[in-house]
C-alpha cells in the first residue's frame, strides 16, 4: 500500500522540493494540495516545471478542508509559515492523521521559550508536548513512532549533525560553540525581499539578522543540551550566500585535553555516522556544489594549533532545502511508515 499524501501549504520553495521527490517515490502517491489563498492555484502554473508530471485533480490546489483531507490521505507535509502551521497542526492530529510540519511551531518545546524568540504565543501547547525533533540521526525511534514531525531548521541540521558526536564523546567544550553559517537564498523564502532582490544580493557576501539572537540558535541549543547532558552556549552567526541552494557552516570548538589527535577526531565522526545513508565524513573539505540537490549531509573536521591554542574546526554542507527541509521531511515519513529510508531521496 501506498502512503496517501498531502500537502498543506505547497506554494512555496519546501512545497516544490516536497512534490518532485514524492513524484518519484516508489512508496507514496501525492492525494491532495491543500492552499488557504482565495483563488486556489494550480501548482503547475506556480511551478512550470512541474507541467504534465501531476494529474489535474492533484495539480489544483483544494481548500484547508481537515475532514477531506482525513479521507485522502494517511500523512500531511505542513509548509505554512511561522504561526501559522499550529492553527492547522491540531485539527489533522485530531482527525486521525500523522503531521510531518516544515515550520518553526513545534521545534523549541518550551511554549515560553517559542514567545520569546517568534513574538508569538503558542497556540497549541497541547499538542507541543508530544512533538518529535525529526532528525533521524538522533532520533530515529522516537521517529518511528511519532503523529507530530517538528522538520528542524536548516542551519540547526548541519550543525548538529557535525557537533553531536564530538560532544557526547566529551572531545569538545559544552560552553565555546562558534557556528559560522552561510546559507543560499532560498532559505528566505519565495516572497519578495530586499536582501533578496537581485541588484542587492548578487555579487554580495554578507552578515545577516541579530547576530547572537537569531531564532535558530536556541533550536540549536536545545538539542546540543540533550546531546551534552549539560548546558551549552552557542554563538550562532548567519551569512547570505549569492546562490540559491546551499549551506556550509565553519564551527569552531574547543578541546577538552591536550593529547586529542585529528585521527581521533575523524574515527569518532566516521562511527558515529557509519551506518547513516545520507552522512559522508569527508577528508577533503566539504562544498555546497557536493551535495546541491541532494539530502547527504558532508563533514569534515581539522585540529588546528594556532600558537599555544588548539581548535577543532569542523565543517558541513548540506542542500537547506533538501537535507535542511524537505528531503529531510520525506526521510522522517519514511521512518515513520516503515519504508526504506532512502526511498524517493537517492
Amino acid at each position: 500500500m501506498s502512503i496517501r499524501v498531502a500537502i498543506v501549504g505547497p506554494t512555496g520553495y519546501t512545497g516544490l522540493h516536497l512534490i518532485e521527490r514524492l513524484l518519484r517515490h516508489p512508496g507514496a502517491k501525492l492525494t491532495y494540495l491543500a492552499s488557504a489563498r482565495k483563488e486556489l492555484p494550480d501548482i503547475a502554473e506556480v511551478f512550470p516545471r512541474l507541467a504534465g508530471r501531476l494529474t489535474a485533480s492533484v495539480s489544483v490546489c483544494r481548500p484547508i478542508d481537515v475532514q477531506a483531507i482525513a479521507r485522502e490521505a494517511d500523512v500531511v507535509f505542513l509548509g505554512l509559515p511561522h504561526k501559522v502551521a499550529m492553527t492547522y497542526a491540531g485539527p489533522l492530529l485530531d482527525a486521525g492523521l500523522r503531521v510531518i510540519d516544515l515550520s518553526a511551531d513545534y521545534r523549541l518545546r518550551d511554549a515560553d521559550l517559542y514567545e520569546q524568540v517568534y513574538n508569538n504565543p503558542h497556540i497549541d501547547t497541547e499538542h507541543l508536548g508530544q512533538a518529535v525533533y525529526g532528525l533521524p540521526e538522533l532520533y530515529r525511534e522516537s521517529i518511528a513512532k511519532a503523529s507530530l514531525i517538528a522538520n528542524p531548521g536548516c542551519y540547526p541540521t548541519a550543525a548538529t549533525l557535525a557537533i553531536s558526536p564530538l560532544l557526547a564523546k566529551g572531545l569538545v567544550q559544552a560552553d565555546n560553540i562558534i557556528v559560522n553559517a552561510a546559507s543560499g537564498t532560498t532559505g528566505a523564502g519565495r516572497s519578495p525581499k530586499l536582501i533578496t532582490h537581485f541588484p542587492e544580493h548578487n555579487e554580495s557576501y554578507s552578515a545577516y539578522g541579530q547576530i547572537g539572537g537569531h531564532r535558530h540558535q536556541p533550536e540549536l541549543e536545545q538539542t546540543l543540551d540533550q546531546v551534552a547532558g549539560e548546558e551549552t552556549s552557542v554563538l550562532f552567526v548567519p551569512h547570505l550566500l549569492p546562490i540559491d541552494q546551499g549551506i556550509l557552516e565553519t564551527i569552531y570548538l574547543q578541546p577538552t585535553a591536550n593529547d586529542i589527535t585529528e585521527e581521533e577526531l575523524f574515527e569518532t565522526l566516521e562511527r558515529a555516522y557509519e551506518n547513516e545513508p545520507f552522512v559522508r565524513v569527508r577528508n577533503d573539505l566539504p562544498n555546497v556544489k557536493y551535495v546541491c540537490n541532494t539530502n547527504f549531509c558532508d563533514l569534515s573536521v581539522r585540529l588546528v594549533e594556532s600558537g599555544p591554542v588548539t581548535h577543532i574546526v569542523v565543517f558541513t554542507a548540506i542542500d537547506n532545502m533538501i537535507k535542511g527541509a524537505s528531503g529531510q521531511a520525506i526521510q522522517n515519513m519514511n521512518i515513520m511508515f516503515g519504508q526504506d529510508e532512502t526511498a524517493g531521496l537517492l
